[in-house]
C-alpha cells in the first residue's frame, strides 16, 4: 500500500482557516494555531450574541414605549395593562416604531389604554 502524505490537504485546510481569520490583529491572522483559536471564540461569541441581540432589542423597545407613554401621562406598566384590558394586540416592536415615527397614532393608542 502506498504511503499517504497529508501535505496538500493540511495546506488546504490551513489556507481556508487563515482566510476565515482575515482582518484580525497580529498573529491571529497569520499563524494557524492562534487563528483557529480566534475563530472558535468568534463562533462561540456569535452564537451567544444572537441570543443577546433579541434581549437588547426588546429592552430598547420597552425604553422607547415607556418614554412615549410618559409623554401621554402613563407609565409603561399602566400603558401595557391598559392595552391588555382594551384587548389591543400590538407587539412591542410595532409600538416602539409608532412611538418614534408616528406620535399622533401612538397618542390615540395611549388614549385607548387610558380609557380601559
Amino acid at each position: 500500500m502506498a504511503r499517504v502524505k497529508r501535505g496538500v490537504t493540511a495546506h488546504k485546510r490551513h489556507k481556508r482557516l487563515l482566510q476565515d481569520a482575515e482582518g484580525r490583529k497580529g498573529t491571529k491572522s497569520r499563524l494557524v494555531k492562534p487563528a483557529r483559536e480566534a475563530l472558535l471564540h468568534a463562533l462561540a461569541y456569535a452564537t451567544r450574541d444572537r441570543k443577546q441581540r433579541k434581549r437588547q432589542m426588546r429592552q430598547l423597545w420597552i425604553i422607547r414605549i415607556n418614554a412615549a407613554a410618559r409623554e401621554n401621562g402613563l407609565t409603561y406598566g399602566q400603558f401595557v395593562s391598559g392595552l391588555k384590558q382594551a384587548n389591543v394586540q400590538i407587539d412591542r416592536k410595532i409600538l416602539a416604531d409608532l412611538a418614534v415615527r408616528d406620535s399622533a397614532t401612538f397618542g390615540r393608542i395611549a388614549d385607548l389604554a387610558k380609557g380601559a
